[in-house]
């Protein structure tokens, strides 16, 4: 996940930008740079590919100096991770420095109007894009502050952008748009902060002023003026936060949980990068070795997992079915390990674990292998036993994951397998070029939709938690695509808040589990706007005919729904395959609230371990 770290003030900023990326290396990066005003206003950058060392030893040849700085740690989404596409970037006049993180879904169509308007473009990047938007609206006499909110209005998607001007040496703006990650400003005593993330300005200061999603701060070396996108001016609601490691790694929030949730939006854009081809559009997974001709000739594919994993796998399944039209299956690790499973070399053996270490899972691939199948790795964890064993990994990407309980990983996982689903279909002709794009733009479009998805709700799971916390039981309801996240929402409920909960389709109810229904089981029921919308009504009536009560997980924006359940929870509207990454936010904060009103220890469940190394 990209890091951001800006310095205004009377110290040497190259030093001090450059300790705060250290501070921020943690999060993963590909390359690295630094940008550095003078205050005579001369900007001048230096970044480079690779480790920070790289950029250390640089800074060693070719020293910066100046009292305004901003550096960024990239994790490539578009263009390779070169010197070239190294973060800051410039505008075509050399005066205008930007650092971002996020994904420009729209950069073609902007790249393309800029560059007929004579702009001249140097890297791979939709970055690039930023600054350019910016110089043309300094050119037309705004302010930086203005320029950098104007041009921010023209660009889709989620993001945290930083910007300096060497005409306006002590001003730094920086911005979010949606959840693209934290920016949170630190003050100090004649000089002042910006970073992505709290344990870099900790060292620092303890004074801080996170900005919320649609904020922007015009920051100075005496203070900082917050203002909305739309240019309205808010108050700076400074915190002051403990010199504790712990805390500072928690970002703020309660609980490692929460934080993790809350971080979706850009685990999801740390997995998309490098992913993405946009020119033209199609998934890149450079880390598969097998050739075209090899995916061409698989006939079938089967994922492996467990717990929470193995609904993901789940949802990979039915996804690679619906595009690559591969017959695919999604395996209980733990009892496939102990059949005899038909797989040949025609066979792609899928092992999901956000560990790498899931014993089940790692046996089933090696029988998978024995029996003569490709083994393909998913995990969170780069030289685990299942990246070390496989033939080939996809990683996640999410980042540490401190929660016992899944929950950004859980995304991220599906996240790939759309990935992989595409990029088999494309290989295979199952999908053409137009519906390979399709899907790629459809992709692009994902960490912003889950920053959406985190802002709906506010304050309702607390209410929802306190009035249902006494059930003795719940039911999750779902169908197609929706059918494992109901399943992951009943495992998320009893992992945490100890409620016992099933999910199950909703069809299946009726051979049965009806016999349940009463008014203290509350069914979840996820019915959104979808293919089995209509179906899922149905459902819902059956529980309604049986006095039972129902909380919907539903489309925004749907207003019929309202009147037929007693209470609701929004996602934002969406294509259908990102719809389980999306339903994934509601049923998750549920169970946290639903713990936390129980006072339970939310990151360390009884009797539960992050990772199972053994049967």
């Amino acid at each position: 996940m990209c890091g951001i770290f800006g310095y205004l003030g009377h110290q040497d900023a190259a030093p001090l930008v450059l300790a705060g990326l250290e501070r921020l290396a943690y999060r993963g990066y590909d390359s690295a740079g630094v940008a550095v005003i003078d205050r005579a206003g001369h900007l001048e950058v230096r970044k480079s590919a690779g480790k920070l060392a790289n950029l250390t030893s640089l800074l060693e040849r070719e020293p910066l100096s100046g009292n305004a700085g901003l550096g960024h740690t990239r994790w490539a989404t578009h263009g390779a991770p070169t010197d070239a596409n190294a973060h800051p970037h410039l505008d075509g006049t050399g005066e205008v420095v930007v650092v971002h993180n996020g994904i420009v879904e729209n950069y073609i169509e902007l790249k393309g109007r800029l560059a007929a308007e004579g702009h001249t473009f140097t890297s791979a990047t939709d970055t690039e894009v930023i600054p350019h938007l910016i110089q043309e609206l300094l050119a037309q006499g705004h302010t930086l502050a203005e320029a950098v909110r104007l041009a921010a209005a023209e660009l889709r998607g989620a993001h945290a952008i930083a910007c300096m001007h060497a005409g306006s040496p002590g001003t730094l703006v920086a911005l979010r748009i949606g959840n693209a990650g934290g920016v949170s400003v630190g003050f100090g005593s004649g000089e002042m902060f910006v970073a992505s993330d709290l344990p870099a300005l900790l060292p620092l200061t303890t004074s801080v002023a996170p900005l919320a999603p649609g904020e922007m701060a015009v920051v100075t070396p005496e203070g900082c003026e917050m203002l909305t996108l739309d240019g309205r001016r808010v108050d700076t609601a400074r915190q002051t936060i403990a010199m504790n490691p712990v805390a500072a790694a928690r970002g703020g929030h309660r609980h490692f949980m929460l934080k993790e949730i809350m971080e979706q939006p850009e685990s999801a854009m740390s997995c998309l990068r490098g992913r993405l081809g946009f020119t033209p559009p199609s998934a890149v997974l450079g880390e598969l070795p097998f050739t075209s001709e090899e995916l061409r000739s698989l006939s079938r594919v089967v994922f492996l997992g467990m717990g929470t994993t193995q609904y993901a796998t789940r949802v990979g399944a039915r996804t690679t079915e619906l595009l690559a039209r591969l017959p695919a299956s999604a395996e209980d690790a733990s009892e496939y390990r102990y059949r005899e499973p038909v797989v040949d070399e025609r066979t792609l053996a899928v092992a999901v674990s956000q560990s790498g270490e899931t014993a089940d899972t790692l046996e089933a691939m090696h029988l998978a292998a024995g029996g003569g199948a490709r083994t393909l790795a998913i995990t969170n964890v780069a030289g685990s036993q299942a990246d070390r064993g496989a033939d080939a990994t996809l990683l996640m990407h999410a980042g540490p994951e401190i929660g016992v309980a899944s929950t950004k990983t859980f995304v991220n996982s599906m996240l790939v397998m759309y990935l992989l689903a595409a990029h088999l279909g494309h290989a295979r002709g199952a999908l053409t070029d137009a519906a390979a794009a399709a899907h790629v733009e459809e992709a692009a479009r994902l960490p912003a939709l889950l920053g959406e998805a985190l802002e709906l709700n506010r304050g309702v799971y607390e209410r929802l938690a306190a009035a249902y916390v006494k059930a003795r039981r719940f039911l999750f309801l779902g169908r197609g695509l929706l059918d494992p996240i109901a399943r992951e929402g009943a495992l998320k409920l009893k992992e945490i808040s100890y409620i016992h909960a099933e999910g199950m389709a909703a069809a299946e109810m009726k051979h049965g589990p009806i016999a349940l229904i009463d008014g203290e089981t509350p069914v979840v029921a996820l019915v959104l706007r979808d293919a089995l919308y209509e179906k899922m009504l149905g459902n819902i009536s059956e529980v309604k005919a049986r006095g039972g009560v129902v909380i919907a997980i539903a489309t925004a924006g749907d207003d019929s729904i309202e009147a037929q359940v007693d209470d609701v929870l929004w996602v934002p509207p969406c294509p259908p395959l990102l719809a389980p990454m999306l339903a994934a936010v509601p049923v998750q904060l549920f169970a946290y609230h639903t713990a936390v009103h129980l006072g339970n220890d939310v990151d360390q469940p009884r009797n539960l371990a992050k990772s199972v190394t053994v049967e």
